[in-house]
């Protein structure tokens, strides 16, 4: 069965390819960004089949707007696709607080909201999925982008509770963990801090030229990472985690083998923790 998706973020990187190929396989699409102009070109030629939507999630009143106007043009919301979002460089005593904020009122604030608005219907319908997306960076830290981390671990976090809260009301969620792809993540979607303290050069400093050096040369496809997710979506028994790329993979690997190597090497500290029993 045909769907209906609502998708944030669109007018660059996965939300532009993903609304793109959701339109070609004959589902409805609410397509938003800040600029509707920068997205009416992916609409041409679905009839009301699509619509495209000015969203700037930072704004309640363009997040009510956005929710009602999809639900009034096809009746009802199957997918929230909850893309838009920015990232920062700076090791984090670099980092300043007013970029920070702003970060997390978009990645994750303006997330919270979207799924806010959108939930009453799909309860309503009994049916639902909420795809998230996050970043590997959500799930493992790296030098230079740790508040961009902190607003991801928080996206990863309040899906994994959301997904346990609404399973019984027929409402899947998924988080889709990203790693390097060519999308604008690293251009012009992500600010450096002013600040550059020299201490940090061999640690933030190098991953922060790193990613800014492989900016469009990373691995990911953004069309197979689409596809990805519409598969993710059309299965059956979707995964709570959606990892894509190669390396998102050998970095959360890594993350579980760190983990296994301080719980086991702490376990008697940790049971000792615990007070004798009365």
């Amino acid at each position: 069965m045909k769907k209906v998706w609502l998708i944030t973020g669109c007018s660059t990187g996965f939300g532009r390819e993903l609304a793109t190929y959701v339109l070609s396989q004959g589902n409805s699409v609410a397509v938003t960004a800040r600029n509707v102009d920068d997205v009416k070109d992916i609409i041409k030629g679905y009839g009301d089949k699509a619509i495209a939507l000015k969203l700037d999630v930072t704004k309640p009143g363009d997040i009510r707007d956005a929710v009602r106007e999809t639900k009034f043009a096809f009746g009802r919301i199957d997918v929230l696709v909850n893309n838009a979002g920015i990232g920062y460089f700076g090791a984090v005593e670099e980092s300043e607080d007013d970029a920070v904020r702003n970060m997390f009122e978009i990645n994750f604030f303006g997330l919270t909201k979207m799924i806010q608005e959108t939930l009453p219907i799909m309860r309503a319908q009994k049916s639902g999925h909420i795809v998230n997306i996050a970043s590997i960076g959500g799930l493992v830290g790296f030098p230079a982008v740790g508040f961009y981390n902190a607003t991801k671990f928080a996206v990863d976090g309040l899906s994994e509770s959301l997904s346990k809260e609404t399973a019984p009301l027929g409402i899947k969620v998924t988080i889709v963990a990203p790693s390097g792809f060519r999308t604008d993540w690293a251009g012009r979607s992500a600010n450096n801090s002013p600040v550059v303290i020299d201490d940090y050069a061999t640690t933030a400093g190098k991953n922060k030229n790193d990613i800014r050096g492989y900016s469009g040369n990373q691995p990911g496809d953004p069309a197979r990472a689409a596809k990805a997710i519409v598969k993710a979506v059309e299965s059956e028994n979707p995964p709570l985690r959606l990892l894509l790329g190669a390396a998102a993979l050998k970095g959360a690997r890594a993350k579980l083998d760190m983990l296994a190597k301080d719980f086991d090497e702490w376990e008697a500290t940790t049971v000792g923790a615990d007070g004798p029993k009365s």
